[in-house]
């Protein structure tokens, strides 16, 4: 099983690459962004582990080019700028998981052969309401031909609706769906997120919306007939 390990650091890249090996892996290694790019385009790879900080092309730049380019492979994304807004642009550039240096050998391992078992189920289709497009592994959204931006947890909350499109969608299950398991804060910040969505598909033009169900949830409808 082969995987790419895309890592600036020479004294990591050697420490990583040994151990990946020594657990039975085939590793290619690139050293810069480019050469990394290159490589993972190149295709059979079961996962790829790639630094954020790299000479001539960053992690954010080759995992949204990869998405672009249909890519499926998983991507471990390696930083020291453990931050949540480092995270969140990472995985809204189509990364599959997050990790934070310094960290655990024993975790990288666990979390590479998660994705890996992931990636083997295939990827997650397409969702499409209306004119709407619903990318879950490229974290991308489309009304016709045009991309809309939304923050982590907007998408998080529009892919849950999206997933079960026509059917009320109760706030707890949305709540359990986009937040951490260890929230205790108020159930109606769901409404916040939805009023936000409501605005910019409103605002693109799209050809679907939010309905409020009472005393349920929400749910996502189709409106072309309303066109």
């Amino acid at each position: 099983m082969r995987l790419l390990l895309v890592e600036d650091e020479d004294e990591l890249a050697r420490s990583l690459g040994n151990g990946l090996r020594a657990e039975g892996y085939t590793v290619d290694v690139a050293g810069d962004g480019l050469e990394g790019l290159a490589l993972a385009e190149s295709g059979g790879y079961a996962a790829v582990v790639l630094d954020l900080m790299l000479p001539g092309l960053n992690g954010f730049r080759i995992c949204r080019r990869l998405r672009e380019r249909g890519s499926t492979v998983p991507v471990l994304i390696l930083t020291a700028k453990n931050g949540e807004y480092d995270e969140a642009e990472a995985l809204d550039s189509g990364a599959d998981d997050f990790l934070g240096k310094p960290f655990s050998y024993v975790v990288l391992t666990a979390r590479l052969r998660a994705l890996i078992r992931r990636g083997a189920a295939g990827r997650p289709a397409v969702l499409t309401v209306g004119d709407l497009t619903v990318d879950p592994a490229a974290r991308r959204c489309r009304v016709g031909g045009a991309e809309l931006h939304f923050t982590t947890k907007e998408f998080g909350v529009l892919e849950c609706l999206a997933h079960r499109a026509g059917l009320a969608v109760p706030k707890t299950e949305i709540l359990d769906a986009v937040w951490d398991h260890a929230y205790r804060g108020d159930l109606n910040i769901v409404e916040v997120y939805v009023a936000a969505l409501r605005r910019k598909l409103l605002a693109a033009g799209a050809r679907c919306g939010i309905d409020t169900v009472r005393g349920v949830g929400y749910r996502l409808a189709d409106r072309r007939e309303l066109h």
